[in-house]
Formats: C-alpha cells, structure tokens, sequence
C-alpha cells in the first residue's frame, strides 16, 4: 500500500467518525429537551381543575360545579315546605277567628221557639250585628244573622225573624203562598211577585204606599215592620205576626 492509498484509508475513517459523533450528539440534545419539558409540566391538582370550572362559567358563578343542581333542588323544596307550612298556620288561624265569631262564644241568651221543640240561641257579633242558631234535639237546623238589617226564616211553617238589636220572634202558620197580593197583621199589604228561581220580592204597603220591599235569593228573609214581624220564604211564602 502506498502512501497515497494510506491517506484517503484514513479520510474515510475520520469522516465516519464524525458522522458517528454528530448522530450521538442529535440524540443526546433531543434526550435532554425532552427531558426539560417532562421536568418542567406540572400535573393538573383537583383545586385547578374546580378553579378552571368557575373561570369558564363566569367569575363568582356556582354553575358548572358538580352537585349545584342538587343543591338549588334542595333549596327549592325546603322552600315549598315552609310556604306550605305558613299556608296551613294561616288557615289554621283562619278557622280559629270563625269558631270565635260564631259557636264557640257563649250566647248573650238562649230563646225557645214557637214549635216548643227549637230553641234560638243568639249571639252579639258587634254593634247591630247578631247571629241566630236554631237548635233542636241537639241539631243544628238553621242560622241567621244580621248584617245591616233584619233577617227570617220558613222552617216547615214556623217562621223566625231576628232583627238588628238581637230580638227573636216566632210564630207557626198563617202563610200565604205567592205570586199575589195578601192582607197581613197590622193593616199591611203584601204584594208577592216572582223575579227569578227561588227568588221572589215582596213589597210591603202601608197607608202611604210601599213602606219596604223584601227579596229572596235563595235565602228566606224577614222584617219588622213597626212591631209586626214579617217573613218571605225563598218559596215565596208570605207570613206575618203581630
């Protein structure tokens, strides 16, 4: 071998080399960057991911966040329970005001009735103001009540009126069947016409003419009619007493 073919043996032995080198060199730098990268990331804790959360549904919003529906749910239903709750508190006191207003007082008197069976008791609601329960063999049959004027009644001919200072009177039969005219006790007149079902008016008329008028809707009514106690039943039954 001569020392020509000597130095190109030795140029490809160096130019391998330094192939070999720069490869090793290449891997060594993308080792170590991948390296940094993996050293430098940090895993995602549960705080981020929840903070993550609230940032993308707006800032200070609970919406998103597992159990938020649940907990509005509750909060609703704890809600409809304590309305529920004061409503019935409130019909509850509802009841107790009407037990007071009506039988739980203790009448101003108790009447007996024409019949000798019904008796009337009666109890003051307020100025002018007087409530009647007819009671027999320990029945409730019937209740008046004034309120702004007088008031009857037609329990199977024994007719009641109460009137405005808390008086009861009461008598059995002398009705007249309408539509007519009728002579009444006292020198009244009655004159009964029918306006409607189970409504019938009657006008009362004196010496100078019509001195009041009565009139069902489907409730019996009543008068005193300078001492004489008059009833209209919602049948248009006229009766009075003197």
């Amino acid at each position: 071998m001569n020392s020509s073919t000597t130095v190109r043996t030795a140029r490809r032995r160096t130019l391998r080399v330094a192939a070999a080198a720069l490869t090793a060199a290449a891997a060594l730098a993308l080792t170590a960057c991948s390296g940094s990268d993996a050293a430098g990331a940090k895993p995602a804790s549960h705080s981020d991911t929840a903070k993550a959360a609230v940032e993308s549904s707006g800032a200070g919003s609970s919406a998103g966040l597992p159990g938020s529906d649940a907990q509005a749910s509750a909060g609703a239903k704890a809600d409809a329970k304590a309305n529920a709750k004061a409503d019935a508190m409130g019909q509850q006191s509802g009841s107790a005001h009407a037990a007071i207003g009506g039988r739980a007082a203790s009448p101003v008197r108790t009447q007996r009735l024409a019949d000798g069976i019904s008796k009337a008791e009666i109890y003051q609601l307020g100025d002018q103001h007087y409530r009647a329960t007819i009671v027999a063999r320990g029945s409730v049959l019937a209740t008046m009540e004034t309120k702004g004027h007088d008031d009857g009644l037609d329990a199977n001919d024994m007719f009641v009126t109460l009137t405005l200072d808390g008086q009861v009177r009461s008598w059995m039969g002398g009705g007249h069947q309408g539509p007519g005219s009728f002579e009444l006790a006292g020198g009244w007149t009655a004159k009964v016409t029918k306006v409607g079902e189970l409504r019938y008016r009657a006008q009362i008329i004196g010496h100078d003419g019509v001195a009041a008028t009565l009139e069902t809707n489907q409730h019996d009514v009543g008068l005193d009619a300078n001492g004489v106690s008059v009833v209209l039943s919602s049948g248009g039954v006229i009766s009075a007493h003197e």
